[in-house]
């Protein structure tokens, strides 16, 4: 009996392993798992999520609000910036307080002990976070701070927001990160200082917190120029192997918009996305930055919006079943009807547009899930103030865009109303 009971004790040990898997959002060819379960989902954009318990315990109660709220609703899965890079004195990116790597391979444990707190408190409501380390884009330091850091010039801003950029301007500027080789030693710093943080919270190494469903190289990667493309495939191949070589419990993706991303041809959203390291496409869909309508003609272009909306789901999604991944709608937005930003006025169109997004989803089993962008929260809009300014609440609209432009506060009941029919039929 003492021989048979050590093997059984022999077998659970050796099991162990097995158990502390439980929990992971995991591929098997074009749907996502858990346990062996299908697991699809309507989640939302959160980007500022890491940031609120930075702000004491009213931003932790904020915090703690907004979740509860959207598992009320039955949105579980956020899409969440890891952080920002870089101190500056531009007013619309995100405060120089909040910034986690404000001196290149220096970091502030303060905003990574914000992130704890969120992760730890997903993971009290069984949510998940799909966690993007940086950005292509100037709110939150993004890439072109490795350039600035490294005497490529002064980051461009946008002129419409005080600042001297023309598009070709920053496509050039930006091109230049793919062939910066000290640019790109950083950011693997960065990533591996954040794969090997440990939860100061609740002890888990980040690798292996099911709370995390995934890790998102990048916000919106392009090459920006196409003499770039190479380079920019390369360094997209050299950050998958990176944190597949260091996180081996996690999902990976790109970031991507999809092939509007690359400027050339679909091709490059391919090649990324067949990387073996890369587990899932993603697509984003935004009908205004790409000119389905002009200024506030939403009506009048709406059948325009809805069929180019389309016609870009079942593009992707055809890559995505001859690679044999799921696919995933992470970002999408209309304005508010009339393109007005204040809470309380009508949001007919963008509640059609998301039931057409979601009904994509629900009809489609290749499409494992979406993000809206983006949840507001009980945050609101300043009244006669447009942009967003240093110590206002953070929203899902970040610096540099109008404040209520894209974002559902929790009082929108008409859009909870459709976000809500359809967490619970894919529930």
């Amino acid at each position: 009996m003492n021989k048979i009971f050590k093997l059984l004790l022999l077998s659970l040990v050796m099991a162990l392993p097995a158990f502390a898997q439980q929990g992971f959002v995991k591929v098997e060819g074009t749907r996502f798992t858990i346990d062996g379960k299908p697991y699809r989902y309507i989640g939302t954009n959160y980007w500022y999520g890491g940031l609120l318990a930075t702000n004491g315990e009213q931003g932790k109660e904020r915090l703690k609000t907004e979740l509860n709220f959207l598992k009320q609703h039955g949105v579980t899965n956020l899409r969440v910036m890891v952080g920002a890079e870089g101190l500056t004195d531009y007013k619309y990116r995100t405060p120089n307080e909040k910034v986690l790597e404000p001196e290149a391979g220096k970091f502030n444990e303060d905003i990574m002990t914000g992130l704890d707190y969120l992760l730890n408190e997903l993971a009290k409501r069984n949510m998940k976070a799909v966690l993007h380390f940086t950005n292509t884009w100037e709110w939150s330091g993004g890439i072109a701070q490795y350039l600035k850091w490294n005497g490529y010039g002064e980051q461009p801003y946008p002129k419409s927001l005080g600042g001297y950029y023309s598009w070709d301007k920053l496509r050039q500027y930006i091109s230049q990160f793919y062939i910066c080789k000290p640019c790109m030693d950083e950011l693997d710093t960065y990533i591996k200082y954040v794969l090997h943080r440990t939860n100061k919270l609740n002890g888990k190494k980040y690798t292996d917190d099911p709370a995390i469903m995934a890790w998102e190289i990048i916000n919106e990667p392009r090459p920006m120029e196409k003499l770039a493309v190479p380079a920019f495939e390369a360094w997209m191949s050299h950050v998958s192997a990176l944190v597949k070589s260091i996180d081996k419990n996690h999902l990976l993706t790109t970031g991507s918009e999809g092939d509007i991303a690359s400027d050339f041809d679909l091709s490059v959203y391919q090649k990324i996305h067949a990387d073996k390291n890369i587990d899932y496409l993603t697509i984003h869909i935004w009908p205004k930055n790409w000119s389905w309508f002009k200024d506030t003609a939403i009506n009048a272009s709406y059948k325009v919006i809805l069929d180019s909306a389309g016609k870009d789901i079942q593009k992707h999604l055809q890559v995505a079943k001859q690679m044999n991944k799921p696919m995933v709608i992470e970002e999408f937005g209309l304005p508010r009807d009339l393109h007005v930003y204040t809470p309380g006025t009508s949001t007919h169109n963008r509640d059609h547009f998301y039931n057409f997004i979601f009904s994509k989803v629900l009809n489609n089993p290749g499409i494992a899930g979406c993000n809206f962008w983006a949840f507001a929260g009980i945050a609101r809009p300043i009244p006669g103030q447009t942009f967003w300014k240093d110590g206002d609440e953070f929203m899902g609209d970040p610096g540099g865009e109008e404040q209520g432009l894209n974002s559902v506060f929790d009082s929108d009941e008409s859009t909870w109303k459709v976000i809500e029919k359809y967490t619970r039929q894919l529930k």
